[in-house]
């Protein structure tokens, strides 16, 4: 797989939501397949963040979801900046995201991806040389 992809945070709650059906096992299908790689994927803190908050909120133990959330900092991740502030804030301007999105497609565009992993924006949208993949479809 071609891991030079950028995930956003719905991607990776979905394997562990347990009520997600359908959508749980193509994420942990994607997301299991990823781990053997030696280059790993992109993602940001504002992505560990918000996984953590997310399994937070379904009765998932702190230690665990620190666990869980831990482990994807073995990935290539962007940190977070006053740079990536303002990029986020035109982004959602541009594209007429909410912030948190315009973020998310921000860290995407400083990281060199061209792929978007996320269930929140329009899949094959390109987003200015990021496309957006939902790849729970």
């Amino acid at each position: 797989m071609n891991v030079n992809v950028f995930f956003d945070t719905n991607i990776l709650a979905y394997a562990y939501d347990l009520d997600a059906g359908g959508k749980r096992e193509k994420a942990k299908l994607l997301l299991s397949s990823l781990w053997h790689e030696s280059k790993k994927p992109w993602i940001s803190v504002q992505v560990l963040q918000e996984l953590f908050v997310t399994l937070r909120k379904r009765g998932v133990e702190w230690a665990v979801a620190q666990k869980v959330t831990e482990a994807y900092t073995q990935w290539r991740v962007i940190e977070s900046d006053v740079g990536l502030f303002r990029q986020g804030v035109a982004e959602a301007r541009r594209w007429q995201l909410s912030f948190w999105d315009g973020l998310i497609l921000a860290a995407a565009r400083q990281s060199g991806c061209r792929s978007l992993y996320s269930e929140d924006f329009n899949s094959g949208q390109d987003y200015g040389g990021v496309v957006a993949v939902n790849p729970l479809l």
